[in-house]
C-alpha cells in the first residue's frame, strides 16, 4: 500500500480542499467531454487536447472500488490514452487501495495552496543572463517551449542533470500539431497562461497556470500551476522559483482567489514553500502498470 504523508493540521484545510476538488472537477469539463463511470468520471480527449484522466465523481454516494477502477482502465485502453487517475487523498481516502488492488502504481505528492499574505510583492530575481516572459499564443517557438517540461520531467527532482537545450530542440519536432493548436487556442483565450525563462540558447524553464471559475454562490476564480520544469542542465539557478513567482503574480493580478499546485516531492515543495505556498493536503496519481489487469 502506498504511504500517504499527512499534512499538518489546518482548520481551514477542509474548505480549501473542497474548493480545490471543485476546481479539479470543473476545469476539464470546459475543454473535454466527461464520460460517466458511476463513482468515477473519465475525461475524454477532444480536438487535439492533451490526455486527461479519471477522477472521483463529486457527490456520488458510493466510493470507487477496484472493479470501478478496472472498468475505467479498460475504457482508457480502448481509447488509446494513458491509464491514469488523479484525486485528493483527503476527499477520497479509499481510492488509493482500490487503485492498487486494480493493479495500478500509486504515488502521492504534496498539495499546496498559496497564502497571499506570505507572497512576496517583489519578483523573485532570475540570473542576469535570463529573461522571464509571458508566452504569446502565436509564439513561433511554442513547440520548443512546450518541450521543456518533457525533458525536465524525464529527469525528475532538483539535481543538475544532462538534459539541456539540444535535447529540448530534438524533442520539439515531435510535438503533435493538433496539441500545439489546442494549446495556442487556450493561450489566446486566457485558459492557459505560460511563462518561460530564456537564456542565450532559448527557453530553459517553463510553467503554466489554468484559470477557471469554480462553482459557488457568485463564482470564484481559481487556478492551478502546472508543468513547472527546468531543463536538468540549468537547475540550481533559481529558474523554477522565478517562473513560479511570475505565474502566481499573474494569477493574483487576474483576480484568482485560490492558487494551488502539486509538488513533485518534498525537496520541490520546499522551493514553493519559500514563495508562500503551504501544504494543505495530498495529491494522488495512479498510473497503469505494464502487467495485465486483474
Amino acid at each position: 500500500m502506498a504511504t500517504v504523508p499527512q499534512p499538518a493540521a489546518d482548520p481551514e484545510a477542509g474548505s480549501l480542499l473542497a474548493r480545490i476538488d471543485a476546481y479539479c472537477d470543473t476545469a476539464p469539463r470546459g475543454s473535454v467531454p466527461p464520460e460517466d463511470h458511476g463513482p468515477l468520471t473519465l475525461f475524454l480527449p477532444h480536438d487535439g487536447s492533451w490526455p486527461y484522466y479519471a477522477r472521483p465523481t463529486p457527490g456520488h454516494p458510493a466510493p470507487p472500488t477496484a472493479a470501478d477502477v478496472a472498468a475505467v482502465r479498460r475504457r482508457q485502453r480502448e481509447l488509446g490514452v494513458p491509464e491514469a487517475l488523479e484525486w485528493i487523498h483527503e476527499t477520497s481516502p479509499g481510492l488509493a487501495a482500490a487503485a492498487e488492488h486494480a493493479g495500478m502504481h500509486v504515488h502521492s505528492h504534496p498539495l499546496m495552496a498559496l497564502d497571499p499574505d506570505a507572497f512576496a510583492a517583489a519578483p523573485v530575481p532570475a540570473p542576469p543572463d535570463v529573461d522571464v516572459r509571458r508566452i504569446a499564443h502565436d509564439a513561433l517557438d511554442l513547440a520548443i517551449v512546450h518541450s521543456v517540461p518533457a525533458v525536465a520531467f524525464a529527469e525528475p527532482g532538483t539535481r543538475i542533470g544532462l538534459g539541456g537545450p539540444e535535447l529540448r530542440d530534438a524533442a520539439a519536432p515531435g510535438q503533435p500539431v493538433e496539441l500545439l493548436r489546442y494549446l495556442g487556442a487556450r493561450m489566446r483565450t486566457g485558459e492557459t497562461v505560460t511563462y518561460a525563462a530564456y537564456g542565450a540558447k532559448g527557453p530553459l524553464a517553463t510553467g503554466s497556470h489554468l484559470p477557471r471559475t469554480t462553482p459557488g454562490p457568485a463564482g470564484a476564480l481559481a487556478t492551478e500551476l502546472v508543468a513547472i520544469g527546468t531543463l536538468p542542465s540549468a537547475r540550481r539557478r533559481g529558474l523554477a522559483a522565478a517562473i513560479t513567482w511570475h505565474l502566481a503574480a499573474d494569477a493574483l493580478a487576474g483576480g484568482a482567489a485560490l492558487v494551488f499546485l502539486s509538488a513533485g516531492d518534498e525537496d520541490v515543495a520546499r522551493v514553493y514553500g519559500r514563495l508562500g505556498f503551504r501544504r494543505v493536503g495530498t495529491a494522488m496519481i495512479a498510473e497503469g502498470r505494464d502487467e495485465v489487469m486483474p
